[in-house]
């Protein structure tokens, strides 16, 4: 699979705009700030696809970029306090609205950071995923911020945080660094070799 052939195709602020599904897509879904640009950024060997900011809750439109043979949906990020009820209702309506359709999904990288233990909204996100049966794995980002020694202390520690949910597969990664973005890419071409 070619990660280099990408191109923005649009966006939605509405569930009801979004077209059909035509293709396989790949999901991404985290909190605010996790770092859900960057990774799709190195994921597709680009700088700035995705856009990435330093204000939090920046994405409010679900994001479609187009690859040959597979789509990325990039998901509003959740949990973010400083938006207006109305806004959050939106995006839940978005979010909700998106997965209730008849959608060729074909894996949904959910994003956490690996420096803190899951959030509430996290947990709910992974619940939800764990429940509907969706196909997916756990994107554990900002590895470079942490001391060789603390990475695999922090890792257990979610492994066992999460233990809850079954089979569930971790990924940790950085997007500075590029370490375990490979894994990535290649649980995605798993996904797509198998449609």
């Amino acid at each position: 699979m070619n990660f280099h052939i990408v191109e923005f195709e649009a966006s939605y602020g509405k569930s009801k705009q979004i077209p059909d599904s035509d293709m396989p897509e790949i999901v991404f879904s985290g909190k605010s700030n996790v770092g859900k640009s960057s990774l799709i950024n190195k994921i597709l060997y680009r700088k700035s696809i995705a856009r990435v900011s330093a204000t939090p809750g920046k994405t409010t439109t679900i994001n479609f970029f187009k690859l040959n043979e597979v789509r990325f949906a990039d998901l509003p990020g959740y949990g973010y306090a400083k938006v207006s009820k109305s806004e959050k209702d939106r995006w839940a309506e978005l979010v909700e609205g998106y997965f209730a359709q008849q959608r060729n999904i074909a894996l949904i990288i959910q994003i956490c950071d690996i420096r803190h233990s899951p959030t509430k909204d996290d947990m709910a996100m992974i619940d939800f995923l764990y429940s509907t049966g969706h196909n997916f794995i756990i994107a554990l980002t900002k590895l470079d911020k942490l001391k060789k020694s603390q990475q695999q202390t922090r890792i257990d520690a979610l492994t066992q945080e999460l233990s809850a949910f079954e089979g569930i597969r971790l990924f940790p990664c950085s997007s500075q660094t590029g370490q375990g973005v490979d894994e990535i890419r290649a649980a995605i071409e798993e996904c797509i070799c198998t449609e």
